[in-house]
């Protein structure tokens, strides 16, 4: 049913649409913008990005809950070895009120997107250690369905790994998705 108004009712955007909002934003995002000095007058330090192993690409995933409802964004960043961005995408969920459900959720996003992109040999990093153990792991548990989701999609590329990393470097997913909480489902 979510497919037919996507298509009769016209609520999608063109991938083009979607890849010039992301390159507006990330451009945003670069703009020096002064630092808060904290007490001993030290500036905080600057979030930095982890590039994948030789000959893979990346993909940062991050999710926001709404704190008045039950929506969720689940959003992917990609950049190749060198940094170079690819893509990225963001999805507006309802119905998710766990964090740890709609990091799952990043995580099969991250695979959408490295599909979308034609990508065969990937290493997506969330900065919740929790999901990445159960996609490493068993994964039998709240969210068990979707990870057994996730190992079934990432049997389709040629290497697929999942990995930690702390939210310090992992920006530009956070960004995304916290800014697009607002924004229609879909």
């Amino acid at each position: 049913m979510q497919g037919e108004k996507v298509i009769h009712e016209e609520l999608f955007q063109s991938p083009l649409s979607t890849h010039s909002f992301v390159e507006k934003f990330l451009s945003e995002l670069n703009m020096e913008k002064p630092w808060a000095k904290n007490h001993k007058g030290e500036q905080p330090p600057a979030p930095r990005w982890i590039p994948p192993p030789q000959g893979m690409m990346k993909i940062n995933i991050d999710a926001a809950l709404s704190k008045n409802s039950s929506m969720a964004v689940v959003a992917a960043v990609a950049r190749e070895e060198a940094g170079i961005f690819q893509g990225a995408s963001a999805l507006v969920v309802t119905g998710v009120s766990s964090p740890e459900i709609a990091e799952t959720l990043a995580g099969r996003e991250g695979l959408v997107l490295a599909r979308d992109l034609g990508m065969q040999r990937i290493t997506i990093a969330s900065d919740c250690v929790n999901v990445v153990c159960s996609i490493q792991g068993s994964g039998m548990g709240l969210y068990g369905h979707i990870v057994r989701e996730i190992k079934a999609e990432m049997t389709s590329f040629t290497k697929a790994n999942f990995v930690h990393e702390g939210r310090n470097s992992n920006g530009d997913a956070h960004r995304i998705a916290r800014s697009s909480i607002y924004n229609d489902v879909g």
